[in-house]
């Protein structure tokens, strides 16, 4: 918890003043009983009308006091605790920003997403209630105690009797609660997921027809997430009816012994009515105290899974200061005997892996689904880094260059196109925003796309919907290869980014691609033979290892693994080209 407190010191400033106007609030609400038992035994008894419009003027100015006390403190409270939301989760944002990918997969996007809106918005309703009440609270218990002790001691026993049922019963209560928020935050995670992966796959779904099943795993998950939430509300909810309970007894003993001893003679009326009042504010403290301790657990749960997040360090990162960190420029690429695996899995996915993409040469890697292909893509990216070997960038290892330096000499264009909302020249310009409309419109004509583009109502200001779901996969696949190509940089990686083209947009493709990024070096994963025949050199993956560097007509003589992909795609004269 308190490593996120560091968030609130710079308004710090802000929270001093929001204390003070606790205190003020709380000296005005102890002062309301006194003034008022002073006009119920002094002023009418006595008749004396000044005397009584004098302290009901009295009473009216701490009135107003603390209405606008409470004002204050509402705003302050509100602007603090706000401005502690967003700091929080644009620190969060930047941290997983800043990680590579096994720190996100460590945690798993749905828990990140609630960490960053649920857990923060229950620290943050912490916040509100520790500004409003953690300052009030013990003031206004002491001070009513010892004003109650003041006004009379033997009836003040009664007081001792009912807070020691008070402690035990928000005791019991809280013991019980606090143990089931972090379950709570956990299955609030797997509910995330589930809805999460529900939206992404909506047409698979729909395609194998298994919307019950999956309304069966939402039921589900969104019961267990119910059943739970129920179970705390339950047990929470049983303070509040049990302090109302024990308030009320002791307001009656009050009253039952007061009244005996005003009779006796042993008190006043005005000071029965001011022990009354003192009476039930010592008990709204203790209410208040109770509330702050049953938000507590869960904000602390909140705040555990915040800070699992800050304290991650990430695992890439820049050469140390004042190391030499050169850039990128002709876009070399070698492995260097290159081992990689998973963070918790059980065998390599790259085993001794070695070969060399020569600068401004095309290099092509093919081979069977789960070869790691695209995971070389991510190790020359950096998303990951390699366990034993080297992957080196003209010559220097990926891990000398700073990461924005590597990334910014790098074009990459995922085997998923990905689009965001916005229009089509924002998307191509997501690639490099200081683009003219000339530069969007080349990379859009070399990655064949500008034909369909220019036939949209609005051309390239026609707009992308969520996910680009008013474009098709092969439309999708070349606006993405549009915003790689507008970077103008010496290395493109293609992931199977060709998988949605038609045979003749791919070759106008390839064409295009071979005149307009000349001298640049480009690396092609792909699937179709057809796709990467032409390459200067493929390299040809099977089960993690290198079986086979060549071109086309080299490999097809001497790699078995090559020319058995072939033979299942391509008839012998296609392969003879």
């Amino acid at each position: 918890m308190w490593n996120i407190a560091k968030f609130l010191r710079p308004y710090a400033g802000q929270v001093a003043v929001a204390m003070v106007l606790v205190v003020l609030q709380v000296f005005a609400s102890l002062g309301l009983p006194t003034v008022m038992a002073k006009i119920v035994d002094v002023g009418i008894p006595a008749g004396d009308l000044p005397y009584i419009w004098k302290m009901g003027a009295v009473m009216l100015g701490m009135s107003l006091l603390q209405v606008a006390v409470m004002v204050g403190i509402g705003f302050l409270s509100a602007r603090v605790s706000s401005a502690f939301g967003r700091d929080v989760r644009r620190k969060v944002f930047e941290k997983v920003e800043a990680s590579s990918m096994a720190e996100v997969d460590q945690f798993g996007i749905s828990s990140l997403i609630t960490r960053t809106t649920n857990d923060i918005t229950q620290v943050q309703n912490f916040i509100v209630m520790l500004l409003r009440m953690v300052v009030m609270a013990p003031i206004m218990f002491i001070g009513s105690v010892v004003l109650a002790i003041g006004v009379d001691r033997e009836l003040s026993m009664v007081i001792l009797t009912a807070l020691p049922l008070l402690l035990v019963l928000i005791a019991l209560i809280l013991t019980k609660a606090s143990k089931m928020f972090a379950s709570l935050q956990a299955k609030m995670d797997r509910l995330n997921l589930l809805v999460r992966e529900r939206l992404a796959g909506t047409r698979v779904i729909r395609a194998f027809v298994t919307t019950e099943y999956e309304r069966k795993r939402f039921d589900a998950g969104n019961s267990d997430l119910t059943r739970t939430t129920t179970r705390v509300q339950a047990i929470a909810g049983g303070m509040l009816p049990g302090m109302i309970i024990i308030m009320n007894l002791t307001t009656v003993a009050v009253m039952w012994f007061g009244g005996v001893r005003v009779e006796d003679g042993g008190m006043q009326v005005g000071q029965l009515m001011s022990f009354v009042q003192y009476v039930t504010q010592i008990l709204m403290s203790v209410s208040m105290l109770s509330m702050l301790m049953l938000v507590l657990p869960r904000a602390s749960v909140s705040a555990r899974r915040i800070n699992g997040v800050l304290a991650v360090e990430p695992t890439i990162v820049d050469p140390p200061e004042g190391a030499e960190a050169p850039r990128p420029t002709s876009g070399e690429v070698r492995f260097d005997h290159v081992t990689f695996s998973y963070p918790g899995a059980e065998a390599p996915v790259l085993h001794d892996v070695s070969f060399t993409a020569e600068a401004g040469r095309t290099t092509a890697i093919v081979g069977a689904t789960g070869s790691g292909k695209s995971t070389m893509l991510d190790l020359i990216e950096r998303l990951y880094d390699v366990d034993d070997g080297a992957v080196l960038i003209d010559g220097v290892p990926v891990t000398g260059y700073r990461i924005r330096d590597l990334r910014d000499s790098v074009a990459f264009v995922p085997q998923k196109g990905v689009l965001f909302t916005g229009t089509i020249a924002d998307n191509i310009r997501f690639g490099n925003e200081h683009a003219t409309d000339e530069q969007v419109r080349a990379a859009a004509r070399t990655a064949q796309a500008l034909d369909f583009i220019e036939e949209k109502p609005d051309g390239f200001d026609d707009m992308i919907a969520q996910g680009g779901k008013n474009v098709s996969g092969g439309q999708k696949q070349r606006i993405a290869i549009a915003r790689a190509l507008v970077r103008k940089v010496p290395l493109y990686l293609f992931d199977d980014s060709f998988s949605a083209l038609d045979f003749k947009t791919d070759a106008a493709l390839r064409s295009a691609l071979a005149r307009d990024v000349a001298g640049s070096t480009i690396i092609i994963v792909a699937q179709r033979i057809s796709t990467i025949m032409h390459a200067d050199r493929i390299v040809v993956l099977d089960g993690g290892s290198v079986v086979g560097i060549g071109t086309h007509r080299e490999l097809l003589a001497g790699c078995e693994v090559y020319r058995e992909i072939a033979n299942s795609q391509l008839s012998d004269q296609e392969l003879a080209v």
